[in-house]
């Protein structure tokens, strides 16, 4: 029996679904980029840590949970819709991802971290790299590299190269 509309089969939907990864997931590796652009300096889900957070800036004592609109059912956001089968499932699924989240982030702040969350659509929204600064007011990066993004990375305008003077140009 052939499936209906939009509806899935069972393989289909199988290997769909085996194709999604929690880990260097486009999102978190746009956040990833970004922060080695402003200078920061992190580790990746280091397992000794509650929740085995995304990405973690040791010397910050910050931890950034990179999470799927989907996955975590962002409110408000249009990924973040139920599937129309198995609504009973999906429903469990994502009060249990969100009990799991909850659980880490009181687990990490506990420990004395500061948990921070981007959601995917504000990865891939411009602005990532003011959202970052934001996230991090008070602490500096640890190199400020000389290039820029562009107007909206936060950094203000791109230094203007200056020549070394030369005495013999007077």
């Amino acid at each position: 029996m052939e499936p209906a509309g939009n509806v899935l089969s069972a393989e289909a939907r199988r290997k769909m679904m085996a194709g999604f990864r929690s880990k260097d997931t486009k999102p978190e590796m746009m956040v990833r980029r970004a922060l080695h652009r402003l200078g920061y300096r992190f580790r990746l889900h280091r397992s000794d840590l509650p929740g085995k957070p995304d990405i973690v800036l040791p010397r910050h004592r910050t931890v950034i949970l990179v999470h799927g609109c989907f996955w975590h059912q962002h409110a408000g956001c249009r990924d973040a819709r139920m599937p129309r089968t198995r609504q009973e499932y999906w429903a469990e699924k994502f009060r249990r991802n969100s009990e799991r989240d909850t659980a880490a982030a009181a687990a990490l702040a506990a420990l004395g971290w500061n948990v921070e969350v981007i959601w995917e659509c504000e990865a891939r929204k411009p602005g990532l790299n003011s959202r970052l600064l934001e996230l991090m007011p008070q602490r500096k990066p640890d190199i400020l590299l000389p290039h820029h993004d562009g107007p909206d990375d936060g950094l203000g305008p791109a230094p203007a190269r200056v020549r070394p003077r030369d005495p013999r140009d007077f």
